[in-house]
């Protein structure tokens, strides 16, 4: 009985201490995020703010499409939601600097954050800080070249969630169409009110 008890209190100690080791793995920001290496088209795999309105909404859109473009210390960044037929483009500003990032929102509210390690070849994973009047949260986003990641890649994704103490995430269709990169017609009133409800993550 001693020893089992003593084995018990053995594996508690053990998983006490390496829970927090893996999560600091897993919430370093990335030493340098060299520029090339985030230009062109991205696809939202998955995503979870602290923000429930925001995650409702998040949950409305078929896919999220991502743009880098002129990726020096400025950039610009590109969100393009889909609304069944419909695309919403979003054009921000964003500057970064090593492994941190800040969008150009005016004075409208606060929005930063840094790129985090992820051991997914094709992937890269954003930490929002979102500030404002009515909202301060932390959310993360998966992004990557593919649709859908690999298993072990989504569940890595999943324990940096749980690091940050995040709900489960909203995990976007794979099948779903994606929106081009250059608008092709105005979006809908309906599409438009809901962009206007929830612009980029609800960051009013």
């Amino acid at each position: 009985m001693f020893a089992a008890c003593a084995v018990a209190i053995l594996c508690f100690v053990s998983v006490s201490h390496s829970a927090p080791l893996v999560c600091e793995k897993l919430v370093h920001p990335l030493d340098e995020l060299a520029a090339h290496h985030f230009e062109g088209r991205w696809a939202l795999v998955a995503g979870s703010l602290n923000h429930p309105p925001s995650m409702e909404a998040l949950r409305l859109r078929d896919s999220i499409t991502i743009y880098f473009s002129n990726s020096t210390e400025t950039s610009t960044y590109t969100q393009i939601n889909r609304f069944g037929d419909q695309c919403q483009h979003l054009p921000y500003i964003i500057s970064v600097e090593g492994s941190t990032f800040t969008f150009d929102v005016g004075n409208r509210f606060d929005l930063g954050g840094s790129f985090l390690y992820t051991s997914c070849p094709d992937c890269m994973v954003m930490r929002w800080i979102v500030k404002s009047r009515k909202r301060h949260s932390v959310d993360l986003y998966l992004l990557s070249r593919r649709r859908e990641v690999e298993q072990k890649e989504m569940e890595e994704f999943r324990a940096q969630l749980k690091c940050y103490q995040l709900p489960a995430p909203v995990v976007m269709d794979p099948t779903e169409e994606l929106c081009p990169e250059q608008p092709e017609s105005q979006p809908t009133a309906a599409a438009a009110a809901a962009g206007e409800a929830e612009e980029t993550v609800d960051q009013k």
